[in-house]
């Protein structure tokens, strides 16, 4: 049935907006079992290469960061779109909010992953940060970036200014999620038109000074735990190119979420062909903007062929990495980006899901062609034999995180029942 043509009453009934009572919430089992699975998968992993020490105790480490910030990634890619569309006062996104909301919701949760680095880190005197390392306290460029990594003192000193940074991260991240997914909450509570309109207008004044924060907070997160690993390296473009791994992760992994939902028989005429239209153009777009970011990068250190930046890639280009770096050319640029430029393909659910499936896939292995070249710098390190390693700390912090989706959208309505563009969204149509 049509949207246009369903009784809104109909379309946003108990049965078809929830999973499950509100005393039986709907995958809360599911969701916690694989928490506490991911949890163990992931503390295994750091534990078994903590033990060991060297090497293998940085390739473990690196895994975490990897999944750590491939989830943060996810998460902060879609509270960037809650307020854009607040900021917009976009209404066709009403009825798709909630799963972005969801999402957005475990980027303080995240954030915690930050904290495990941050105190492994200090404790060890630099794993993959190698800019702690006592060895490294002599060195030129480490001395002409001190600031920036300390505040005050130096290699050998607790590094007050990076703890200061994560936890103003975890702090911003909490109080824009605390309003912007608080507010929707709220929301489902009251059948008041002025006091739904009034959360929504706080929403947007926050989302105007919040967005300025987030680019900041994205950015220098990804600074302090991706290009951090080597203090050498420096890049002006590193944080709209976190930022663009991000919106591209966000949407891909909403779209599957979605797609799941409505296999399931919910959401019926309130997620139409066409919201997923509208979704897949999001999502074919931020695949050009990640292709052009990461184009602009490399082409910037080629023509001016610094060494302390062409290093980066030069490493990248050999050891094997040069596969990895050819698959994110063709699986993270020219495969979807051929794939969803049809419009066939947006509005169809199955197939703009397995997209969102693959965005997921070339996403982490972007994150992971950052950070796991710096492990084993010469090729000197155990190859397919410390694989383990890798699925431990990087399946472990993915298979918690879903384990909270699954948890948190079987406790919630679908959608924001009270949400005041719902009726502008259940009658969206595409003209383009």
């Amino acid at each position: 049935m049509s949207s246009m043509h369903a009784n809104p009453s109909t379309l946003l009934s108990a049965d078809n907006i929830t999973l499950g009572s509100a005393g039986a919430p709907a995958g809360k089992g599911l969701g916690t079992g694989l928490v506490a699975v991911g949890v163990l998968l992931a503390a295994a992993g750091l534990g078994l290469g903590l033990s060991k020490g060297g090497s293998t105790a940085m390739h473990a480490m690196a895994a975490f960061t990897v999944g750590v910030m491939s989830v943060i990634a996810i998460s902060l890619g879609c509270l960037f779109f809650l307020m854009v569309w607040s900021l917009l006062n976009a209404g066709w996104g009403a009825t798709i909010k909630r799963q972005f909301e969801n999402v957005a919701s475990l980027l303080p949760i995240a954030w915690l992953g930050l904290v495990v680095i941050l105190i492994i880190e200090i404790a060890s005197k630099g794993l993959m940060l190698q800019w702690l390392r006592p060895e490294f306290a002599s060195d030129y460029l480490l001395a002409k970036k001190a600031v920036y990594f300390w505040g005050v003192g130096g290699p050998g000193d607790l590094p007050l200014f990076f703890i200061a940074r994560t936890l103003f991260y975890g702090a911003a991240w909490w109080y824009l999620t605390h309003i912007v997914v608080g507010n929707a909450r709220k929301m489902d509570a009251t059948s008041d038109p002025a006091t739904a309109a009034k959360l929504a207008a706080q929403v947007r004044f926050t989302s105007a000074w919040g967005l300025p924060v987030f680019a900041l907070t994205l950015s220098f997160a990804a600074f302090d735990y991706l290009m951090g690993v080597d203090f050498k390296f420096f890049s002006t473009m590193w944080g709209v190119y976190y930022f663009a791994t991000a919106a591209f992760s966000g949407l891909g992994f909403v779209a599957v979420v979605l797609a799941v939902l409505l296999g399931k028989g919910k959401l019926r005429g309130v997620v139409t062909e066409e919201h997923f239209h509208d979704l897949g153009k999001l999502m074919f777009a931020f695949t050009v903007f990640w292709a052009y970011i990461s184009f602009c990068q490399y082409f910037l250190y080629w023509y001016s062929n610094i060494p302390e930046e062409t290093a980066f890639y030069l490493h990248r280009k050999t050891l094997g990495w040069q596969y990895l770096g050819a698959f994110l050319m063709i699986g993270h640029f020219a495969v979807p980006f051929l794939f969803i430029l049809s419009r066939h393909v947006k509005k169809v659910r199955g197939l703009l899901m397995a997209t969102g499936v693959w965005f997921m896939i070339v996403h982490v292995a972007d994150i992971f062609w950052v950070v796991r070249p710096m492990v084993y710098p010469t090729g000197d390190g155990p190859g397919l034999g410390g694989a383990h390693l890798d699925v431990l700390g990087i399946g472990g912090v993915l298979l918690a995180f879903l384990g909270l989706v699954i948890a948190k959208v079987g406790s919630l309505p679908l959608v924001g029942v009270n949400d005041p563009y719902m009726g502008e969204a259940l009658e969206h149509k595409n003209y383009v």
